[in-house]
């Protein structure tokens, strides 16, 4: 949680140093982010292939959806 404290001293900062301290936490973020995929490893992905009850599904809700623009003309 951000204290009161912080906040204040947050808003009380020139332009400048609030972009820097923007700069800084975005800079820390994207570290992180690149820390979460390590080379040579290797990732589930999911792939649509065989995935037949989704395509059942989406065939249905098409289906359903063309029902009804014909009912409404």
């Amino acid at each position: 949680m951000v204290s009161s404290e912080l906040l204040n001293i947050l808003q009380g900062l020139s332009r400048a140093e609030k972009l820097y301290v923007v700069q800084v936490l975005i800079s820390g973020l994207a570290q992180q982010e690149a820390d979460l995929i390590k080379p040579e490893q290797s990732y589930p992905v999911w792939s649509p292939y065989n995935a037949f009850e989704a395509a059942n599904t989406m065939l249905e809700v098409l289906q359903a959806t063309q029902n009804q623009n014909n009912a409404e003309c």
